[in-house]
């Protein structure tokens, strides 16, 4: 079926280009190619819109595999009708054709099935028809002890038990109580009796309820977890009442009689039995979903700035990995992050050999020409950074502290055991830390996203739909900046569009075996990869020192005669074109207008010719933390204090003050002012200046605010909800509130 027209509706868009894109997409075209080198054909659908639309063609092709599998299923028992059949194609998701399949789907021996084979669906017929009955009389005649079917009672409970199957199996009843579930439910959840010390860390939930449609995604993984940890229990449903109330107004079509006393009772255990337990069980799954979508675009958000943070780039670099009684970790890499040294130094207790580490490491920076030290933020990390700034260093050597976090993941794998088999873990730690300065995303894509220390209840949500979604973002984060041939790993080229691993590791291979690419139609030769994978990727490769300049830039191959045309048509060389802003102005991009190159290409292309290869990330800043201020104890309530962004949820961020301890600011002191959403105000990596609002020594806690007055309205009483089904927020300090800190729902 031919989808473009639904999906173009949904993103406002037009059906030609939507079609288009789907049609690039069926023939292997990727995201970010789509997005930066078929802009005509496009449209200039961005990389988000792209990327919906290929998710949400899958989403509606499989659709259409069920339903195929219905239709045939229906067919086979010689059931289907045209107002079936009709029923059928009309469904537009895979819970209503679920439910219109309901009755006819292979189950199991039930109630109603026993009520069945007992002789009793006649009874339960006339019923259901909700007529003025003499039910004593009516049932007498259904009595088979052969049947067993002792009494009046037995064959009334029997002809109930079919009408409570029909009720549950009504396909446009589901969708209402559907709706009802999802508009006017709750989540309750309270603790389990006997449990509340071992689950205090889940103490705003022992006694809470909210609206199923308006509970945050953070809130409903934190009640599942404290449910799936058996330390709550769970409800998910609206009111029995409210539920009763829409059932009866629905299937009661007479005043009161016998018969309609008797579909009331079957209404009600239809309710309790069949439709109340389906029901929960579809809106968790709804509403798990809702949570897990929330949760991955926080985690994609903060992986994205994590990934594109502001690259030192190619510098002599000592990387230190700190460390007390085992010592710290040091080594020395070259501008290409290639290892040029490594040795351990004990500069604190309990050998505390400081003097030997500073001549040690004096006499590395001189040898080395060492032009930036990296000290991992991890145990010892702020004593070995006053110890490196505290030894007479050259003002010149940038001393900074650099985000550990998944280096140890990185030093067990086996991405790190082929490139240093020999290494201790430890050693492998430390270079991790001096690239991830050099170049973040070279060195982060080897970390499953996972380990790298951001994002909230990861471990929770979709594990499949969690990967694709990072797969997504570093894709698009690598293919943003561009990769250089010559000196990528294995794991950068794997996300290169077109290429995969496989293919990147034959580059690898051949660049080890005929030295460095000098052109880009040399990748051609690397066995395996075709013309249709260099067309994917050639754009996003750089060769930095090749003979054709173009092959240093974000032009794709295909488009170097229009760039030759225009040099030639002013009487000049690439490489003076590229080089002159002068001549550039001269340029008429309608003269190279054709039916395949635009505006937009073209647009992109002057773009490009005035900053080749480019690199679209932040500029490196040097980040102090305050001097004195190195332990949880040195904290004290009101201080203001320089920080960095290390994690972004829904409930606020948080920031690593350099006390070993990340802060959280909540989503209410982000600002003087009300925010939704914590991207509006922080990204992963930012520098901010805090407050101190509370430290709990003993739970390892810190609360922070980024408000200009952070103690103005402190000691006011949150107001309650207006929905009076709604409970008050969990109150306290703010160190209560801290239940969600960072290691404790990760």
């Amino acid at each position: 079926m031919n989808y473009s027209y639904k999906i173009a509706e949904e993103l406002h868009v037009k059906n030609q280009q939507v079609q288009a894109t789907i049609d690039l997409l069926d023939g292997g075209a990727t995201v970010p190619f789509i997005s930066r080198y078929r802009k005509e054909v496009t449209g200039s659908l961005d990389e988000v819109q792209v990327a919906t639309i290929r998710d949400r063609i899958q989403q509606l092709r499989d659709l259409d595999k069920r339903r195929e599998a219905i239709v045939k299923s229906i067919e086979e028992q010689g059931k289907m009708t045209p107002e079936l059949q009709k029923a059928i194609q009309e469904a537009e998701t895979m819970a209503r054709l679920e439910d219109i399949y309901l009755p006819f789907k292979p189950k199991r021996r039930t109630k109603a099935t026993i009520a069945r084979e007992k002789g009793l669906e006649p009874l339960a017929e006339l019923i259901f028809k909700q007529g003025t009955l003499d039910l004593e009389a009516l049932a007498t005649e259904y009595i088979n002890p052969e049947k067993e079917v002792a009494s009046v009672e037995e064959a009334l409970q029997g002809a109930r038990d079919i009408i409570a199957e029909w009720i549950n199996e009504d396909a446009g009843l589901r969708e209402k109580m559907r709706q009802l579930f999802l508009k006017e439910g709750l989540f309750r959840s309270r603790v389990i009796p006997g449990k509340e010390q071992e689950a205090i860390k889940y103490k705003d939930y022992f006694d809470w309820s909210e609206p199923i449609h308006s509970a945050p995604s953070h809130r409903v993984l934190a009640m599942r977890r404290g449910e799936k940890e058996l330390f709550l229990l769970l409800d998910v449903c609206p009111e029995e009442m409210d539920a009763l109330a829409l059932m009866e107004r629905e299937i009661l079509i007479n005043a009161e009689n016998t018969s309609v006393a008797q579909v009331r009772l079957a209404i009600k255990d239809a309710y309790k039995r069949l439709l109340k337990p389906s029901m929960e069980t579809e809106i968790r799954l709804i509403t798990k979903k809702k949570a897990d979508e929330e949760a991955i675009k926080v985690f994609a958000e903060n992986l994205r700035q994590l990934l594109l943070g502001a690259p030192l780039g190619e510098k002599a670099v000592m990387a230190i990995d700190p460390g007390f009684r085992t010592g710290c970790k040091l080594v020395c890499l070259g501008p290409q992050g290639q290892l040029l040294h490594y040795e351990a130094i004990f500069p604190h207790e309990p050998q505390r050999r400081t003097a030997e580490a500073a001549m040690t490491v004096r006499g590395l920076v001189e040898k080395f020409g060492i032009q930036a030290i990296a000290v991992g933020n991890g145990t010892a990390g702020r004593e070995t950074e006053a110890f490196v700034k505290g030894i007479g260093l050259p003002n010149s050597v940038i001393v900074t502290m650099v985000n550990e976090s998944g280096a140890s993941i990185y030093s067990a794998s086996e991405v790190a055991r082929e490139e240093f088999p020999d290494l201790d873990l430890t050693v492998r730690g430390a270079v991790s830390i001096g690239r991830r300065l050099m170049d973040p995303l070279a060195e982060l894509v080897k970390i499953d996203p996972k380990s790298i220390g951001v994002g909230q209840y990861q471990h929770d949500v979709d594990q499949t739909a969690l990967k694709n979604a990072l797969d997504d973002t570093v894709v698009s984060a690598v293919n943003g900046v561009g990769v250089e041939v010559n000196t990528a790993s294995k794991q950068l080229l794997t996300y290169v569009s077109g290429l995969g691993p496989v293919l990147a590791q034959n580059i690898v291979d051949y660049r080890n075996q005929h030295g460095p690419f000098i052109s880009r139609s040399q990748l051609l030769q690397v066995p395996r990869l075709g013309e249709k994978a260099y067309e994917q990727a050639a754009g996003f490769l750089r060769i930095r020192q090749a003979t054709n300049p173009l092959d240093r830039s974000a032009v794709h191959p295909e488009r170097y005669d229009v760039v030759e045309r225009m040099a030639k048509d002013l009487g000049t060389t690439v490489s003076e074109l590229m080089q002159s802003e002068s001549l550039r102005n001269q340029i008429n991009l309608k003269n190279y207008l054709s039916d395949s190159v635009g505006l937009p290409t073209l647009q992109d292309i002057l773009e490009e010719l005035a900053k080749p290869g480019r690199d679209p990330r932040e500029q490196f800043e040097v980040f102090q933390f305050q001097e004195g201020v190195n332990h949880l104890e040195d904290l004290k309530r009101g201080m203001k204090l320089p920080g960095i962004v290390t994690n972004i949820t829904a409930f606020g961020a948080f920031v690593d003050i350099g006390v070993h301890q990340d802060g959280l600011v909540h989503l209410s002191h982000l600002a003087d002012r009300f925010v939704k959403d914590p991207n509006e105000i922080v990204q992963v990596n930012q520098q901010v200046s805090v407050t101190v609002l509370d430290v709990d020594i003993p739970r390892k806690r810190i609360g922070l605010s980024m408000k200009s007055d952070p103690f103005a309205e402190r000691g006011k009483k949150m107001e309650k909800s207006s929905n009076p089904k709604r409970k008050e927020e969990p109150q306290g300090s703010m160190a209560e509130k801290l239940a969600m800190l960072k290691g404790k729902f990760r």
